[in-house]
C-alpha cells in the first residue's frame, strides 16, 4: 500500500546551549525553528509536503540554517514503517556519496598539516597501488580526473553484500584494472576514486581511515550522528531503508558498504549536514584558503573547467549565484547538501528511500530564505 503521509509533528526542540557558530537543537525531538521565519517555514513545509507524496518518501528530514543559527528543522514520516517509529532529528539516513564531501575535508586537513600534497603520486601513501601507464596524483583522484573507473554494475558492485575487512581489501576490488583515460585530460565521477583517497588518507595519517575521521574529522566538528554504516553494529537512532516496486514501499535490498566507506559509506542527519557546513563557513575547521581550494572547480590539462572541486560540485544559479552542493544516492536513501557561500545559507535534506531529487528540486526553498 501507499505509504500514508503523517502531519507535520508538532513537537518543539529545546535549545540547549550556545556554540560559537550554530545554537545547538534537541535531536531527540522532530522540529525545531525560529520563529522569526514562521512565515517563510510554512511555505517550505508545504514544499516538502509535496515532495514527499509526489515521491512516496517513507521518512525525511530536513535542516535549514544560515552561518549562524538554524532557521528550521524538521524529520517528516517514518524511520521505521513496520514499528511505527517516527524520524527524529537524529535519526540516521543514509547518506551516500555526501560521504565523498567528507573525505574532502580530511583531505583539506591534512593538506593544512602538510602531511600531503594534491601533486603528490598515489604510490608515495598507498606503495600496494601498482604503477600504470601514467601517474596518478591526489590532485586527480579528488576531482575525479584520475582515470579511475567507477562501479562494475553488470557484477553487482554497487549491491555489495560481502564484508570488506580493510580499505585495501576494497581497493583490491579495481587496483589492477587499466585507467579509462589519461589523468587530466577528462572528467569521469568515479567511487573507486575516493575509495584509493580512504587508502591515501591511511598512508599519510598512519592510522586506519575509519578511526582518523573519527578522531580527526567528525569528533572535532561535533557530528555526533555521522557514523560508518557497519552493518553488524548496533546504530542508536539508524533509520530502515526502502525502495519502490509498482508503486508499494518494499524494505531495501541488503548491501554492506565496507567496500566504499570514504566514497559512500556512511550515516548522517540532516542536522549534521548542516553542522558540518557551518562549520565551514566559520572556517572553524580548516582555514578561509583551504576551503576555497575545496570549492575551486578543476581544471582538465587543456584548461576547460569541470564543476568539481574536491568532494564538492560548483555551479553558478540561474540568478548568477555561487552554490557548492553533493547529493547522495544509496540503497534505501537519497540525501542533499546544499550551500550558499556568499549568502551564508545551508539546506540539508536527508530520506530513507531509493529516489531522485536535486538542487533544481530545493530552489523554491533557496528563494524564501535569502534574503
Amino acid at each position: 500500500m501507499k505509504v500514508l503521509q503523517c502531519h507535520l509533528f508538532t513537537i518543539v526542540g529545546v535549545l540547549l546551549f550556545y556554540h560559537p557558530a550554530i545554537a545547538q537543537v534537541d535531536q531527540s525531538a522532530v522540529f525545531y525553528s525560529n520563529n522569526e521565519y514562521s512565515k517563510k517555514i510554512e511555505e517550505a513545509q508545504k514544499f516538502v509536503s509535496d515532495l514527499i507524496i509526489e515521491k512516496n518518501i517513507p521518512g525525511l528530514s530536513i535542516t535549514i540554517a544560515t552561518k549562524d543559527e538554524v532557521i528550521w528543522a524538521e524529520s517528516f514520516g517514518f524511520a521505521d514503517l513496520e514499528n511505527n517509529v517516527p524520524a527524529k532529528l537524529n535519526t540516521k539516513f543514509r547518506i551516500g556519496s555526501i560521504s565523498k564531501t567528507l573525505t574532502g575535508i580530511a583531505i583539506g586537513k591534512l593538506m593544512e598539516e602538510n602531511r600531503l600534497n594534491l601533486n603528490d603520486p598515489v604510490q608515495k601513501y598507498v606503495p600496494y597501488f601498482p604503477e600504470k601507464k601514467w601517474e596518478i596524483t591526489i590532485g586527480g583522484l579528488v576531482s575525479h580526473t584520475a582515470g579511475i573507473r567507477d562501479y562494475n554494475y553488470r557484477n553487482g558492485e554497487f549491491l555489495n553484500r560481502s564484508d570488506f575487512k580493510s580499505i585495501e581489501e576494497s581497493v583490491n576490488v579495481f587496483k589492477n584494472d587499466s585507467l579509462l583515460f589519461e589523468p587530466g585530460t577528462k572528467y569521469s565521477y568515479s567511487t573507486y576514486g575516493y575509495v584509493l583517497l580512504s587508502a591515501v588518507i591511511e598512508g599519510a595519517s598512519g592510522m586506519d581511515y575509519l578511526v582518523f575521521m573519527q578522531d580527526s574529522v567528525l569528533s572535532p566538528m561535533n557530528l555526533k550522528n555521522t557514523v560508518p554504516d557497519v552493518n553488524a553494529r548496533i546504530i542508536s537512532n539508524k533509520s530502515r531503508f526502502y525502495d519502490e516496486s509498482d508503486g508499494e514501499i518494499v524494505n531495501g535490498y541488503y548491501v554492506n558498504n565496507s567496500n566504499k566507506w570514504a566514497g559512500g559509506g556512511y550515516l548522517s542527519t540532516s542536522y549534521d549536514l548542516a553542522l558540518f557546513s557551518q562549520n565551514l563557513l566559520n572556517n572553524q575547521f580548516i582555514s578561509e584558503s583551504t576551503k576555497e581550494l575545496l570549492w575551486t572547480p578543476a581544471s582538465l590539462n587543456n584548461g576547460e573547467k569541470t564543476n568539481y572541486g574536491i568532494g564538492w560540485r560548483i555551479d553558478i544559479d540561474d540568478k548568477g549565484r555561487k552554490y557548492v552542493h553533493h547529493g547522495g544516492s544509496s540503497i534505501g536513501g537519497r540525501s542533499f547538501l546544499l550551500v550558499y557561500p556568499n549568502e551564508e545559507l545551508v539546506i540539508a535534506i536527508t530520506c530513507n528511500l531509493s529516489t531522485n531529487f536535486d538542487q533544481y528540486s530545493l530552489f523554491k526553498i533557496v528563494e524564501l530564505f535569502i534574503e
